[in-house]
């Protein structure tokens, strides 16, 4: 049964706020309807969150990380029904979504073993009988604000370590994506009611989280235009915030590679541009070919993307579900269409595909784009793959670094030593050389510039919802050499 009520200090509620209607983007049936908090609940839900942290943080590590490893073995027992939750609400692929879920599972597992090991450090002491301590201590309330293109791996990788912090935290799905979020309620049961809420609504719901003075940290991930907002409105009262925001991810092909591994790095950078409709932060959005192969690669690449099933995504064959809005097909309509309009060759796709219901949008190789386009310097976010020809190494790496985002960025070379060099030339959060988007939970996740402030994943991922405190401990009660009076 979907599951239509907020998460409100323990007990499912109905929203008190206008209602959202929850559109399945490939057949644009509505299926269900959800009532947005209003801002009596954001402000109730504020107050709740407060009022747990104390029950919450008095649980030890290891019983905060028997809970996180209860909720990953209850997200892989229901994972077919998440995975089809979020393809209904969403349009990704169902196998897509089968993976995400498991994404959730290791990445609740793996910051349930980290805070066990992970609060603090000794230091060295300034005289002998003396105790210094760094000690890792929770923000307090957080609030998750999240997307709706991986509505829950973007949810885990901050509820995750929010709470293996011993944070509370307050969760806002997407408004076009909450049914796979709400459906989450049960799992949270077994926490102090507050612990976990979750309160759907739209950009007014957001913007009364961010300013309410109980919420002491908010982690987003979003567009650029909404990151700033929130970091202008966090400074003023100094909350934590970690943003994880626009990507114009690029791919870099050298010209070192064979015939087949040009063909693999095509194959490679057509997986990388066009997963999940392209609708993904590190989403390929700019690829450099070497001038002196680029007939070879724009072949490789038209062929494979020609060979990709576009369709229904409750289909195992679909390589491609629908876009998850019309807004979001139409804006990529436009860009493409203005680059074609100024002398860009589309070699394959950018249609509807004549599919009769459903945002789809046929996977669109495009070369020759104008410097100045939009397709080349604004976040497109739809499964576009734009190839801009370079002669000079150096000129596409300017390039690439030009860019106001620095989220990612992906080569493809068989030089070691040129790889080496890349990857610490190109200025972007991760570089991936031969491997395209693959995320490690141990690694660090953010980007550089206006792609976000901070890291999600890793260490360093705990330590976003943590204060840092030093402590310094003396036991004994003695006057000190170096107090008043000076030289008397």
């Amino acid at each position: 049964m979907t599951v239509t009520q907020l998460l409100l200090d323990g007990v499912s509620t109905d929203g008190a706020g206008p209602p959202l209607e929850i559109e399945n983007p490939a057949t644009q049936e509505v299926i269900a309807t959800v009532r947005e908090a209003d801002d009596a609940q954001v402000r109730a839900a504020c107050t709740a969150a407060r009022a747990a942290t104390g029950a919450w943080q008095a649980v030890t590590a290891l019983e905060r990380a028997e809970h996180l490893h209860a909720i990953a073995r209850e997200l892989r027992a229901r994972s077919e029904e998440f995975a089809a939750l979020m393809t209904a609400e969403g349009g990704k692929p169902l196998l897509e979504n089968r993976d995400e879920i498991e994404w959730c599972a290791a990445c609740c597992d793996f910051y349930a073993e980290l805070a066990r090991v992970q609060i603090g450090r000794v230091l060295p002491p300034i005289e002998s009988q003396q105790l210094a301590m760094v000690v890792k201590e929770p923000l307090g309330v957080v609030a998750a604000i999240v997307p709706w293109n991986y509505p829950l791996l973007l949810l885990f990788w901050k509820l995750a370590p929010a709470l293996a912090a011993g944070n509370t935290v307050i969760v806002k799905p997407s408004e076009l994506t909450p049914l796979s979020t709400l459906a989450l309620t049960p799992l949270f049961a077994d926490l102090p009611a507050g612990t976990v809420q979750i309160l759907v609504g739209g950009g007014a719901v957001g913007a009364a989280l961010v300013a309410n003075p109980e919420v002491d940290g908010i982690a987003f991930t979003g567009s650029t235009a909404t990151g700033k907002a929130i970091a202008h409105v966090a400074i003023d009262r100094m909350a934590r915030v970690n943003l994880e925001m626009g990507g114009k991810d690029a791919m870099l092909i050298c010209d070192d590679l064979s015939d087949e591994q040009l063909q693999i790095a095509a194959e490679g950078t057509a997986w990388a541009a066009f997963l999940n409709a392209g609708q993904v932060c590190t989403s390929t959005e700019r690829i450099f070919v070497p001038r002196s192969r680029a007939d070879d690669f724009v072949t490789a690449l038209v062929a494979h993307t020609q060979t990709l099933r576009v369709g229904d995504p409750t289909d195992p064959q679909t390589d491609v579900g629908p876009m998850v809005s019309g807004n979001q097909r139409q804006k990529a309509l436009d860009q493409l269409q203005a680059a074609a309009s100024a002398g860009a060759t589309v070699h394959c796709g950018g249609t509807d595909g004549g599919f009769e219901h459903g945002y789809y949008f046929i996977p669109a190789v495009v070369s020759g784009v104008a410097e100045d386009a939009g397709l080349i310097h604004e976040e497109t976010f739809a499964p576009i793959a734009p190839v801009v020809f370079y002669d000079e190494l150096d000129d596409a790496v300017h390039q690439i670094n030009a860019s106001r985002y620095g989220l990612g960025a992906n080569i493809y070379t068989a030089d070691l030593e040129r790889a080496l060099s890349l990857t610490r030339a190109i200025k972007a959060g991760t570089v991936w050389c031969n491997d395209p988007l693959t995320d490690n939970d141990a690694g660090p996740f953010g980007g550089f510039r206006q792609s976000g402030l901070g890291r999600e994943l890793g260490p360093e991922g705990l330590e976003a919802f943590q204060e840092t405190k030093h402590i310094h401990l003396d036991p004994t009660i003695a006057r000190k050499d170096w107090w008043y009076p000076y030289g008397r």
